[in-house]
This record gives C-alpha cells, structure tokens and sequence, in this order.
C-alpha cells in the first residue's frame, strides 16, 4: 500500500490516478486537466518535452548511473561549467545531491562546519524567516516555522525566526552574531508557507549585515529558482554566499538538486587537514541523466526567452485579478509565475478542488492558500481559465 505525503491516511480522498501526461494537462481515464501546480512547482516545460525525452534515451544507452565518490563523467562536469557560467557571483563550487531537502541540509551543514574549521564552534546557529519552509529532513525542520508540517518535531534550539523586516535581522545580529553561522531564506517568495512575498530591499540590507556580522548568506531557490519570481534567479539581484537550487533544475524528470557555494565558503574547507572535508555523499548525487536533462532544461529555457514568458503569465495573472473583489478573499498575490488567493477563513477552501477538476483544472489548495504555479508554456486561453475557475469558486460560495 502506498503512504502518501502530507495527508491523514484514514480520511484521505481517493487519489486521482494519472495515465498520461502531455504539455500543461495530466490525462485520467476520463479527463484532460489542466495541471496548476506543476508538480510541486517543478515541471516548467510541460510533460512529455520531446527535447527532454530524447536526451534521457541517448544517456541510458551511454550509463544511467555511476557514484560520485572518486569517479566523474561529462553530464556532471559540464552541468557544473554551465551553472558556474550562469550563476552570478564567485558561486563557483557545486555539490549534488538528490533533493532539495537534503540540499539544504547540505548548506546548512556547510554553513556550520565553515566556522567549525575556523575553530569558531559556538557559531553554529541558524536565522530564518517565520512562516519559512526549507524541507522535511531534520535540520531543515529546524529552521523551518510552520507547525502545519511539523508539529511533533518543535526542536528548535539555536534557531531564530524574524519577519522580513530589516531592524529586527539587524538587531538580532548584534546581539547573537556570535552565535550565529547562517541566514536563510526563500528570497522574495515564501512558497509553502503560504506564498508570501516581500521586497528586494530586505534582501540587500541582509546581505550588507551578514557581511559586517561575519555570518552566510544562504538563499534556497528551490522553489523559486529558474524565472518563478520573474527572476532567473533572486541570486542575479542579490548575490549569496550559498544557494540552493532543486525542483525545476531537472524540470520535473528526475529528483536532484545542487548546493552551490562561493570561493570562500568552498576555500574554508580546502586544507591540508582531512577533518575539513565536507563529510556528505548522497547516492545519486552527479546522477547522469539528473545532469543530462539539467543541461537540456537550461538550453531550452534560455532559447526560448522563458523570462519573457514569466513576464507575460504575470501581466495577464494581474489583468485577471485588477478588479477582483470577494469578502471571502484575504488578500490577491502575484509575482512572476506564481499566484496566489489568501482566505480569510480555510472552510472557503472546502470542496475546491473538487470543483476545479469537474471544471478541467487540477489544483491543490492548502490551509488558508489557493495558487496557481504554472507551467511556463501554458496559453493565455488555458491561463484565463483558469482564473475564470478560481474567481467563480468565490461567487458559488456567496
């Protein structure tokens, strides 16, 4: 029996079983829906991208697998030749690994053992966003604030939690900086957590603080890396010490993410001293068709101008919603290809889903939150339908 994810197993809906996949729709036996959440906000091409396919094909003929330890390939190098390329800065140093969960652990571990080498032990404490959300392996756990996911794991020790808000970063650095090894976040857009969003500005006095405070920068672009905010990067505008990219890296193939990390952090652990090493290994990290269709996924969006075509899904998100009112609707949030309807109250959420798909749209609302994080190639019809759906769930529940 399967155990599915972020559901109470004995009252669950029967799940939706999926046949095929094509563009922006996933096909059941019966329908063709439109797919809103790109799986989990990964699949940024569509399903069944032929450039992807044919590019899979060609390196399982060649080897699916080899491990990383002591052994390296052409998918894996010239992935990292590409994203050293892309990547702003001196983010230079790429460690692989198979999610992004585990890759933030990575940097988080990275971060901590930085100033371990340093002989500076007591800096192993961790800044975070409230409402943040960086994975559910332990110490990602940790740094995450949202009781939704993990409410019987509340250890938090040596982790603090602050609005986006300048004073209180800057504040709470001269008190602890001591302490203190690492601030993370989710630059610009707080995805599971609610799809929050905040301005630039934070993100440039945060970086400007963490230097006098000698304390990383981590931005974990998961979620919101590869053009989600209209941004290639958040990185591009703000430049950190470590960033962490997953989800759309492989384009929803193949799970695999990648920890990047700048000249200085990768130089505090290069050392004659073999306890400096990075002691981490993740299986599949370097995986070759993980790298393989990471380098198409990259070509592909760069050909085809996705930036423009982010801009364009956000222009139309907010000529949708310019006039939209609804007293059920808390607050209406868009930023590149991300939308989202807050509630005031998660009972207006009930049976949305339900509705969405006997309208040939698959979302999956949650708690408080009604979204839409599409697929970039998805048409301006499909688009408005979309929106159509969404605005009139509000008028079916007046």
């Amino acid at each position: 029996m399967i155990w599915y994810p972020y559901t109470q197993m004995k009252t669950m809906d029967e799940p939706i079983k999926i046949i095929g996949a094509k563009g922006i729709y996933l096909h059941t036996e019966t329908q063709k829906l439109i797919d809103t959440t790109s799986s989990w906000w990964s699949v940024i091409h569509g399903y069944n991208n032929p450039e992807l396919n044919a590019v899979l094909k060609e390196q399982i003929d060649v080897f699916s697998h080899v491990m990383l330890g002591g052994l390296t390939h052409d998918p894996v190098e010239k992935l990292s030749d590409k994203l050293k390329d892309m990547l702003p800065g001196d983010l230079n140093y790429c460690f692989y690994s198979d999610s992004g969960s585990v890759a933030v652990e990575v940097s988080l571990k990275m971060a901590i053992q930085y100033f371990f080498n340093q002989n500076k032990p007591l800096k192993k404490g961790i800044i975070a966003l409230e409402h943040a959300y960086h994975g559910d392996t332990f110490k990602t756990m940790a740094v995450g604030d949202d009781e939704d996911y993990h409410l019987a794991f509340p250890e938090k020790e040596g982790v603090y939690h602050i609005k986006p808000d300048k004073t209180l970063l800057e504040n709470l650095l001269i008190n602890h900086h001591e302490t203190v090894a690492a601030f993370i976040v989710e630059p610009l857009l707080q995805g599971a957590g609610g799809m929050k969003m905040y301005d630039v500005s934070f993100l440039e006095k945060a970086k400007q603080l963490c230097k006098i405070y000698n304390v990383l920068l981590i931005f974990d672009e998961v979620a919101t890396g590869f053009g989600r905010t209209g941004h290639r990067f958040v990185s591009d505008l703000v430049c950190p010490d470590i960033i962490v990219l997953g989800k759309a890296l492989t384009a929803g193939y193949i799970g695999h993410a990648v920890t990047v990390a700048s000249e200085k952090v990768y130089r505090g652990f290069y050392s004659d001293n073999p306890d400096h090493a990075l002691m981490h290994g993740p299986t599949f990290m370097g995986n070759p068709l993980a790298c393989t269709v990471a380098l198409k996924s990259i070509e592909i969006f760069e050909r085809e101008d996705y930036l423009s075509k982010i801009k364009h899904i956000e222009t139309e998100l907010k000529k949708n919603f310019n006039t939209f009112e609804s007293n059920k609707v808390k607050e209406v949030r868009i930023l590149g290809g991300c939308l989202c309807l807050e509630v005031y109250d998660s009972e207006d959420l009930k049976g949305f889903k339900q509705y969405a798909l006997k309208n040939g749209i698959h979302s999956r609302p949650f708690i408080n939150y009604m979204y839409g994080m599409f697929p970039y190639i998805i048409s301006d019809d499909s688009l408005n339908k979309v929106c159509e759906v969404y605005k009139n769930w509000f008028k079916e529940i007046k």
